[in-house]
């Protein structure tokens, strides 16, 4: 194992922006081999999934409603899952400017490149072959790679498993792309939790299950399917539970491998060639692969209810209009009550979405760049996700932060101002010098635990990520209902940011920021809506 995290920590430094040279990329866009969008599987049979109907009284939901609970379980139809599904991973609108036209989905991705594949494994279900479908979100329907030969799954529920296809993200970012790979799986765990929860359901991450288990059920690793296209890693492994429940499942890969019958359907190739390949990439995608291990248990810390929230618009609506701002305006605040309930959705709660998705306690911190929120000073800011850190952060942080407290803050909240400064100069150069990060009402970077994560195991690294991409969904979200609008960003100067954080070593690490403000729209784009090209009675 020693030599396999060797490897991880190599390929992190490596892949480290810095203000002098970027990581390795492409250095171009080579727009003739741009990758297809969309995965399919010719060959297999095909089941169309319904739309959710304007109709429908999942649509009366509200956001907040989400976080409480009390929504009923809807039984497991067709309908509902192919509503988890359109809510989860499915398109939410299309963009057209001039000959020019690109989707957009309900889980956010990097440079709208999305590498990540949804899979479902089912039996049971009325109208729905019992086995494993890929879902293919530009038609919203599911893909028949498998059929069950015998019964595999327990009562309840069903399975959704995520893969990644690499080369999606190298094609633009290059060896940086496994980053933003596993960012964009933790953003459609979240987004699967999310959907569960309109639903009445719940999402539990099966994180016992090895990376080779996980290729097994989803036919990820059948060289005969794939050909000369681009392989699928897998990720993750999720239980939807659709009747309340207090225990995890037990779920075994040997009736599921021992129930598959007949694999169907042979994966597209995405791009014609591939200029330029990455083998740090398959090195590092190898060093982080999962073995079986123990379920990790653990609960929540006892918190207050989430704080409330000022916000009508219901779920569904909302998860669809989330979008990625492309530019901010630069004069737009919001109140400090918007900013306490953003920072109080990212603590774990006890059966509060999406955290409750994972056993593992919080291993990330944030580092916020405060602009415009009403009654705080501009600043940097510390949120610290669990107690038990902050004696270590003030000893070890630079000696000219001041840690205090922030006046009218919930107790609740382990949030510190640091340094009461004008930080938007700081945080446009610290995140490649982009304005989206100076313009917002604040930014953030997410510093992660990375040398304790890390003894546990090279895979944890990729969980690392996901659960930088769940903070990402969160954000996301709650942007949208305070009224304003998130984007992650994915370049940022890694050890410029440790620099001015005083970080020494690699005890911290910086994965991710994100910045939330009032956007700006681009006026020549049109936008179209999500399935208006499918041509169904």
């Amino acid at each position: 194992m020693s030599q396999a995290l060797d490897s991880v920590r190599a390929y992190h430094e490596r892949t480290k922006h810095h203000f002098r040279r970027y990581a390795d990329g492409p250095g171009g866009l080579d727009w003739a081999t741009q990758p297809d969008p969309f995965r399919t599987y010719a060959g297999s049979p095909q089941t169309l999934l319904p739309l959710l109907a304007e109709a429908s009284p999942i649509r009366q939901l509200r956001y907040a409603e989400l976080y409480t609970g009390a929504i009923a379980p809807q039984p497991l139809t067709l309908v509902h899952i192919g509503a988890l599904l359109e809510l989860a991973f499915g398109l939410s609108a299309w963009k057209q400017y001039g000959a020019s036209r690109w989707a957009l989905r309900c889980n956010p991705s990097s440079g709208n490149l999305h590498p990540t594949e949804a899979y479902v494994a089912v039996q049971g279900v009325a109208g729905l072959a019992d086995g494993v479908h890929h879902y293919l979100s530009r038609d919203h329907l599911l893909e028949q790679r498998c059929a069950f030969a015998a019964p595999a799954l327990p009562a309840g529920g069903f399975l959704v498993g995520l893969s990644a296809i690499h080369w999606r993200e190298a094609w633009k970012y290059g060896e940086r792309a496994f980053r933003y790979c596993q960012h964009d799986a933790g953003h459609a765990l979240a987004a699967a939790r999310y959907a569960a929860a309109v639903l009445g359901w719940r999402a539990r991450l099966l994180d016992d299950w090895a990376d080779a288990d996980i290729a097994a059920l989803l036919g990820l690793d059948r060289d005969e399917d794939f050909g000369a296209a681009e392989r699928e890693h897998p990720d993750l492994l999720l239980w939807i539970e659709t009747n309340a429940s207090d225990r995890r499942p037990e779920i075994d890969v040997r009736p599921l491998r021992a129930a598959a019958g007949q694999w169907t359907g042979r994966a597209n190739r995405l791009s014609p060639e591939h200029k330029h390949d990455w083998p740090v990439i398959e090195a590092v995608a190898a060093a982080s692969r999962k073995p079986r291990t123990q379920a990790a248990v653990g609960s929540p810390p006892r918190l207050p209810a989430l704080l409330p929230l000022d916000c009508t618009a219901g779920a569904v609506a909302l998860i669809k209009q989330r979008r990625s701002a492309q530019a901010f305006d630069g004069v737009t605040s919001i109140s400090a009550q918007s900013f306490y309930r953003m920072l109080d959705a990212t603590l774990p709660r006890a059966q509060v979405p999406p955290w409750d998705a994972v056993a593992w306690p919080p291993r990330i911190h944030l580092a916020l760049f405060v602009h415009r929120v009403e009654g705080l000073l501009p600043g940097l800011y510390f949120l610290l996700r669990h107690d038990g850190i902050e004696a270590r952060m003030r000893a070890e942080l630079s000696g000219e932060f001041q840690w205090q407290g922030v006046e009218g803050c919930p107790p609740h909240l382990r949030l510190y101002r640091v340094l009461a400064a004008d930080t938007r100069n700081a945080a446009r150069a610290l995140s490649c010098h982009q304005d989206i990060a100076a313009d917002s009402a604040f930014s953030l970077g997410m510093l992660a635990e990375y040398d304790s994560a890390l003894n546990q195991g090279p895979w944890v690294y990729r969980q690392l990520f996901w659960e930088a991409g769940m903070l990402g969904q969160v954000l996301y979200l709650e942007a949208e209902a305070a009224g304003v609008r998130g984007t992650g960003i994915g370049c940022f100067f890694d050890d410029g940011v440790h620099d001015l954080l005083g970080i020494q070593g690699h005890w911290l690490q910086s994965l991710y920021h994100f910045t939330v403000g009032g956007a700006l729209s681009d006026e020549r784009l049109q936008t179209l809506p999500p399935y208006a090209h499918l041509q169904r009675s």
